[in-house]
């Protein structure tokens, strides 16, 4: 997939940029240069691999170093609600906006 010069000005029209052309014509590269190498990853077969959390893994035996689930804050929820102009049910009760 090849980007034309007309897709550069779209897209820097809708990003709200003002470029110049030599700008758009670095960019024309830029954006090309990057869907190539998008293409040639797609090219690359990649059934039955599976996915890395790190790229470690790859290589050596890595352990997730993961903490306990546990519950460190106490519930201060009556506390922090005290200043609200209106709670219900331990709810924040705002303005209706959307009609």
């Amino acid at each position: 997939m090849a980007l034309t010069p007309q897709d550069v000005s779209r897209i820097a029209n809708l990003a709200r940029l003002e470029l110049s052309p030599a700008e758009q014509a670095s960019l024309l590269g830029e954006l090309n240069g990057f869907f190539a190498i998008v293409e040639q990853m797609r090219a690359v077969d990649t059934a039955g691999v599976a996915p890395l959390y790190t790229p470690l893994s790859a290589i050596q035996e890595v352990t997730l170093r993961l903490r306990e689930d546990a519950v460190t804050e106490p519930d201060n929820r009556e506390a922090n609600q005290k200043s609200a102009p209106a709670v219900e049910a331990g709810l924040f009760l705002v303005p209706r906006v959307i009609e």
